[in-house]
């Protein structure tokens, strides 16, 4: 049962996305009025060394080894979920048939129909928060962004444009890590990048995908064997014996051609492969009325166009998102003093927060319902890629 003015959190995964929103838990409070305390409860992971260290530097107050027993436990209230993506649905419906609140990494899972059981096990427990980390919803020249489209600013959405570029895995000889293994990841950069970019799309144009054709590429067939050694870093194994190879099953790059279900059109292109990019995640949406364009290397920007204006002086304005009539700057520093990617995270574990203090837990967005969307799209560009044909998304 919950502690009156507590969220107690119970957090799974010790890399990564665990560094990444151990800050959020840890920030958010020190930034917005918080509702309630956010309490670092326990944090898990396999590796138990690791864990304490993550528990130590982090501020968490204890440690478990096994998610099951962190799940059982009645004093977390929210479960985070940054694990592998083919132990998300698992952990989540235990955790939700455990009366906790879930917050999940993205992607939602491996596949719909892991999806499906998820959307069933939130829906069975009611009230309870549900909800997937696609965090750059809360960037706030995004969020920025969203409020134009929908105030009709760029009217008729005519094209959706979409990349996300990284290059972390050209070197041949980076290993065979779990990101690169179907069994755990799903896919590869589709999973990965493909769906940030098609959530915010979605949430952006507040449109849905009808039908996409995909072509998925695997570059480098077969790499030495090893596993994440924190952040996007990775170290073979072996030692001084021959190295072992293992056979990358996921795809490297995959570009896609989309239809909305409002009659726009887009184009999304994810890769780990594109020389010179290190998070190139860029969108740029054109309507009859106006345009917007966003970088997430330079995230505290925003591009707008607005026809209406006249000729001569038409053309793309660059918004700086950091006044405090911007989504969730206000919270932070004085206009242009900027924030950076771990912000993102700060907000959203803000908005988890405000949620359950207002009793409005199920309605946080995304929930496991408006995720299944976006994995829906993901499966039907790789069934697509198959098949070589356009398949429906049924969204």
């Amino acid at each position: 049962m919950a502690k009156s003015g507590q969220l107690r959190v119970g957090l799974i995964g010790t890399q990564f996305m665990g560094k990444a929103h151990s800050n959020g838990w840890s920030q958010t409070g020190h930034f917005f009025k918080s509702p309630l305390k956010v309490v670092k409860q326990a944090i898990c992971g396999r590796n138990e060394e690791r864990a304490k260290d993550m528990a130590s530097t982090w501020g968490w107050n204890s440690v478990e080894t096994d998610w099951r027993k962190l799940v059982e436990r009645d004093d977390i209230d929210l479960i985070d979920i940054c694990t592998p993506n083919n132990s998300h649905a698992e952990i989540a419906i235990a955790a939700l048939k455990a009366g906790k609140h879930v917050a999940c990494e993205k992607p939602l899972c491996m596949n719909k129909e892991e999806a499906g059981r998820m959307v069933k096990a939130a829906r069975d427990a009611k009230n309870l928060l549900n909800t997937v980390w696609y965090n750059y919803r809360r960037v706030p020249a995004l969020a920025l962004a969203k409020q134009l489209v929908d105030e009709g600013r760029i009217g008729r959405v005519f094209h959706v444009r979409c990349v996300y570029l990284q290059s972390w895995i050209i070197d041949p000889n980076f290993p065979a890590v779990w990101r690169l293994d179907a069994k755990t990841a799903g896919s590869g950069a589709h999973g990965d990048l493909n769906a940030h970019i098609i959530d915010a799309a979605r949430f952006i144009t507040g449109d849905e995908v009808s039908e996409v054709v995909a072509h998925a590429e695997t570059f480098i067939k077969e790499r030495p064997s090893g596993e994440m050694a924190g952040g996007l870093s990775a170290a073979k194994g072996g030692g001084a014996k021959k190295q072992e190879m293992s056979k990358v099953t996921v795809d490297d790059a995959v570009i896609m051609l989309a239809r909305f279900k409002s009659g726009a059109i887009g184009t999304f292109e994810a890769t780990r492969f594109a020389q010179g990019r290190k998070n190139g995640n860029k969108i740029e949406i054109n309507g009859e009325k106006g345009a917007i364009e966003f970088g997430f290397e330079d995230m505290n920007r925003l591009k707008f166009y607005d026809a209406s204006q006249p000729a001569r002086t038409q053309g793309f304005i660059d918004i700086m998102a950091t006044d405090g009539s911007h989504p969730y700057f206000g919270a932070y520093w004085p206009a242009g003093h900027i924030i950076g990617y771990e912000h993102t995270f700060i907000n959203q574990c803000s908005d988890i927060v405000t949620a359950i203090a207002e009793g409005k837990a199920a309605q946080m967005q995304p929930d496991f319902v408006n995720a299944s969307k976006t994995q829906a799209v993901l499966d039907a560009a790789l069934e697509s890629s198959a098949k070589r044909k356009w398949i429906s998304t049924d969204c």
